[in-house]
């Protein structure tokens, strides 16, 4: 084997190897254990297994076939835990949801029995023909979803990317790599470009150093449950702004009841962690009580204009699921409850 080769091979079975190190730190560690950090494991861990597969493959054709079929396993559960990490982050999972289990469960069901019914040592026939496409036919799949997880913050990296948080600049750097990593082995398997089989665990080997940084200074997955953040610059913060003001005064977004932040973020192209430090450090109001205030602004307005509604009608009008929501809001921002809002106008 010569220098190169040798160089390539150290290389990748280094990434392999720490892969599988951390993978099980982030499994067993107290400190970063989450339902976050247990998919983050487990991505490493299918990340690991894979590359090492070829790493040796590459230099040793001959390769046991039950290593084989250890390897494209491994690659089944790649786009899954990257996908259910993402999830975990963004949903602060304190528990992993039965929906979850079941959609793991049935996958891992389903690799365990093909494996049994057709091993690699005596059907390579079903896993180079058939299994193999599954498999990448699945992971593409399961990026694109993360893609959809991740749309706020995609849109930032291309529209002001200098406002990125050092957690959202790992998330990127963890999807982007497992795209180009993908897109090598890929191209590998349709042998589209000779020789770029290794490259997959050199990319692998990269991403895990970057993972390994992130996940050291804190940020990544695990920030005592807030991502860090980042000064919004004051010429940024007065655009979104006028941009939040107007997309929800122009769509009446307020008066739907299953508003949620990153619904409201992605009106404006920003992440969710992003508009909630907006209105935080901007405006001093969490969103809760930025929504309230529009939607209690206009149930005054339909008290004072249109006397056949119900106080119940109104709040339902304005986006509130029941009547106790919208008498507590409207104590709260009114200091007075509807009925009494009525009175005051008609005395006035």
């Amino acid at each position: 084997m010569d220098l190169d080769r040798q160089l390539l091979f150290l290389v990748s079975a280094l990434g392999a190897f720490n892969g599988i190190i951390l993978s099980v730190y982030l499994f067993l560690s107290k400190k970063r254990r989450s339902v976050a950090s247990f998919f983050l494991g487990l991505l490493l861990l299918a990340f690991s297994i894979r590359v090492a597969k070829s790493v040796f493959l590459y230099f040793n054709p001959g390769l046991p076939k039950i290593c084989l079929q250890i390897g494209l396993s491994a690659c089944f559960l790649i786009g899954p835990s990257l996908y259910y990490f993402f999830k975990a982050v963004l949903l602060k999972s304190t528990g992993i949801p039965n929906s979850w289990k079941w959609s793991w469960g049935i996958q891992l069901g389903a690799l365990v029995l093909v494996g049994m019914l057709f091993p690699y040592q005596t059907r390579p026939d079903v896993w180079n023909n058939i299994i193999v496409y599954v498999i990448y036919l699945q992971w593409p799949c399961y990026l694109v979803a993360t893609g959809f997880l991740l749309k706020p913050v995609l849109k930032t990296l291309f529209v002001n990317p200098s406002v990125l948080s050092d957690t959202e600049k790992f998330w990127l750097i963890l999807f982007l790599g497992n795209c180009l990593i993908f897109l090598a082995y890929l191209l590998a398997f349709f042998r589209v470009v000779h020789g770029i089989y290794i490259s997959g665990g050199i990319c692998f080997t990269f991403m895990l150093f970057l993972t390994v940084f992130f996940s050291l200074s804190g940020a990544g997955f695990e920030n005592n449950g807030k991502p860090e953040r980042k000064k919004i610059a004051e010429t940024d913060a007065s655009i979104w702004l006028d941009k939040l003001e107007k997309v929800i005064r122009d769509k009446a977004l307020y008066k739907d009841p299953n508003l949620k932040l990153n619904d409201l973020a992605q009106h404006i192209n920003i992440s969710m962690h992003q508009l909630s430090q907006l209105l935080n450090d901007n405006l001093g109001k969490s969103f809760s009580t930025y929504i309230n205030e529009y939607r209690i602004a206009e149930a005054c307005k339909l008290i004072t204009t249109n006397e056949r509604l119900t106080f119940e009608a109104i709040g339902y009008e304005v986006g509130y699921n029941s009547k106790s929501t919208f008498y507590a809001a409207f104590r709260k921002i009114k200091d007075m409850t509807p009925a009494l809002y009525k009175e005051s106008i008609g005395a006035a």
